[in-house]
């Protein structure tokens, strides 16, 4: 299940959470240039082959500039006592929807919701405080908590009216719409579904409210948008969340630029607190390289120069581009966001231009298509450090994952997901299919570079939860106590090592992030419990003592 640090406190205690007194974000200390401080009696995990553990090491401006006997005797101005703690390299959380996850902050939760009674009341108590005029938008919602049924308008208009609503849910690729905002939007019975999207429509032929994938573009276009310093307010604030568990940079796999923007004007005001390296959509791919060439890709606290393709949908939507119709639905198979000579060019275009390029995929046959085009844009475009990446790689077949070795593409993983859609996964695969779904064990064992995140808002923004579903994998409503397709578990030093040095190594840092070494920019997390030897059971529940980025304490436990 969910510790305080889980979804609910992600989307739900968020404004709490950044004025107490365990951040310490405006008392940040830092090393000068000419100071070091030494953090010793430690139990301290570098990451690295061949010596992974220390128990001291000393900073010097934002770098690492000694560790063990060296930085023992190295003259540090300021020490500090670890007093046993176990020290990790910062976390890098692989996928992140930034700016969706830090206005969901301020926006209805429903990820709580479990029947459709409880829905219904959330929806009407929720737009009981909307202004007039303005939109009710929500996160969250599942209608696999309340058997599968999902909301039609007619559930909520009696107690929503006029106000429109936009409700996402959990897994971000279908909203929930009420009468008022079909209408709008301009949906009606005489609406097609656009290429790669669905509009749910009632016996009648009339929109149900559900809208899928593409059709989301329907009603995202006429939601106001928030302006610049709303963003950056709610930017801020999840910012502080981040670096309360342990999470020193973040990928930002976004639906726009408003996140990359963002951050370079928190960069522009100083240090935005984390690092942040961003893959903006890739039909933008041109703009993208025209930055590059006038700009370069940034700095260590913000990059560019990533772009992300969407294959398809999720498979909780029953969008995820399979080889074989849903076992729970006969007649449909997912879809493609995009036709293939569409991705082709893109991708092309964009390696073409130096881009790295990131590819949603959840189905089976969605990542042997993104494997596909990886393997002909590669051989196109010559031999080069692309590091293609798939992100989420949810549903492989067996003959599948080979390939991420042998062309070099990077398994982006999200194993919370494991163990909230294994919940009710069974349901649209089948038995005949699980053992491929979400395939860490099979991977890492076929030697491909595997990395962990998030998604979040969809899952927590917190490793150490994602650790623990990793570990364990056992699923939110206690059903799979052994864990979900437990022959696919990893261990705890795989785990770090995937939220580490593997994501480092994705974001072409890993000369400089993901392991404690000497040279290395200083970015580290002070635990209060040793997550190696802990109950596995506990390790979500374990505390962040300090995070540092760049040589800063960001963040400190009140003691």
């Amino acid at each position: 299940m969910i510790s305080r640090r889980g979804i609910v406190a992600a989307l739900g205690s968020g404004i709490a959470l950044a004025g107490c007194s365990r951040l310490a974000l405006s008392n940040a200390r830092s090393s000068s240039s000419g100071t070091r401080t030494l953090y010793r009696n430690g139990r301290i995990w570098t990451g690295t082959k061949g010596a992974p553990w220390t128990d001291a090491l000393a900073i010097g401006g934002d770098r690492i500039v000694a560790l063990g006997q060296s930085a023992l005797t190295s003259g540090a101005a300021r020490i500090v006592d670890l007093k046993g703690a176990l020290v990790v390299p910062g976390f890098i959380d692989n996928h992140t929807h930034m700016t969706i996850g830090a206005l969901a902050l301020s926006q209805v939760n429903l990820f709580e919701v479990k029947t459709r009674e409880a829905f219904i009341e959330a929806v009407g108590a929720a737009v009981g405080k909307v202004k007039p005029g303005k939109w009710l938008e929500g996160f969250g919602w599942d209608a696999e908590r309340w058997g599968g049924e999902l909301p039609t308008r007619q559930w909520v208009d009696a107690v929503t009216g006029d106000t429109p609503i936009s409700l996402s849910r959990s897994d971000g690729h279908t909203k929930f719409l009420n009468s008022a905002a079909l209408k709008l939007a301009g949906i009606d019975r005489n609406t097609p579904n656009p290429a790669g999207g669905t509009i749910l429509r009632d016996a009648n032929g009339e929109a149900t409210g559900i809208l899928r994938d593409n059709a989301l573009d329907l009603v995202d276009r006429i939601v106001p948008k928030p302006g610049n310093t709303e963003i950056d307010a709610a930017v801020r604030l999840a910012i502080s969340q981040a670096l309360s568990r342990g999470v020193t940079q973040v990928h930002g796999c976004d639906l726009d630029w408003s996140a990359l923007e963002s951050f370079r004007r928190l960069r522009a005001a100083g240090e935005p607190g984390i690092r942040f390296n961003s893959y903006i959509p890739i039909q933008d791919w041109e703009r993208m390289a025209e930055i590059v060439r006038r700009e370069g890709r940034g700095d260590d606290w913000v990059r560019w120069g990533g772009v992300k393709a969407f294959v398809d949908g999720s498979l909780g939507s029953r969008t995820a581009y399979m080889d074989a119709p849903f076992a729970d639905d006969p007649h449909n198979r997912g879809l493609i966001r995009q036709p293939r000579e569409t991705l082709q060019a893109w991708i092309e275009g964009a390696d073409a231009a130096g881009l790295q390029v990131a590819a949603h995929a959840i189905g089976t046959a969605a990542n042997d298509l993104a494997l596909d085009i990886f393997a002909a844009t590669a051989a196109k475009n010559g031999a080069r450090d692309r590091r293609f990446r798939i992100e989420h790689v949810q549903h492989l077949n067996a003959r599948s994952i080979p390939r991420f070795k042998a062309q070099g593409v990077v398994a982006s993983l999200q194993p919370y997901h494991a163990i909230d859609d294994g919940r009710w996964a069974e349901g649209p695969l089948g038995k005949d299919r699980l053992e491929g779904s979400w395939a860490a064990r099979a991977l890492i064992d076929a030697g491909a570079t595997v990395t962990f995140g998030s998604d979040w808002p969809v899952a927590p923004l917190d490793p150490l939860t994602g650790i623990e579903a990793a570990v364990l994998r056992r699923t939110t409503d206690g059903k799979h106590p052994e864990g979900f397709v437990p022959s696919q578990k990893v261990s705890v030093a795989e785990s770090l090592s995937a939220y580490t040095a593997a994501n480092a190594y994705a974001g072409f840092q890993e000369d400089r992030l993901g392991t404690i070494r000497t040279g290395n920019l200083a970015d580290f997390v002070v635990l209060a419990d040793d997550i190696f030897t802990v109950d596995p059971a506990r390790i979500a529940r374990t505390e962040v003592l300090r995070t540092i980025v760049g040589g800063v304490e960001r963040f400190a436990a009140s003691v």
